[in-house]
């Protein structure tokens, strides 16, 4: 299993993002991608998920109607697009992945990417 995360970078509050992840090495359609961040001293939270084979979505409540997490299955990856950001945003994101239904434990996910930063300035 093998996840790959592109897109972070430096941007002004109020400005959108991408994020995509991009996945390897496990059927797709069976398991959950979700996307985590961490900032700097705080513990890793989950942002959002996604079940690609059945469509299921979910968000964390401080990103509901600002992020959205979408999947191209046909090219194996998830996208989070990340509107109205706010400098509370800045964090290292990680994607990650688990077999069956999502949730937002970190400790349930076995597959994780290596990480991409966003910063956002005010």
């Amino acid at each position: 299993v093998q996840l790959v995360e592109l897109g972070g970078g430096l941007v002004q509050a109020g400005e959108s993002l991408r994020l995509s992840c991009l996945a390897s090495g496990f059927d797709f359609d069976d398991y959950t991608i979700a996307w985590f961040r961490q900032a700097s001293g705080k513990r890793r939270e989950g942002v959002a998920y996604i079940t690609p084979g059945v469509g299921a979505t979910d968000y964390e409540y401080s990103v509901r109607f600002r992020f959205t997490i979408s999947s191209d299955n046909a090219k194996n990856t998830v996208y989070l697009q990340m509107n109205s950001l706010k400098p509370e945003d800045t964090a290292t994101y990680y994607c990650a992945a688990k077999s069956g239904t999502g949730h937002f434990l970190s400790t349930g996910y076995n597959n994780w990417g290596q990480g991409t930063h966003v910063t956002v300035l005010s």
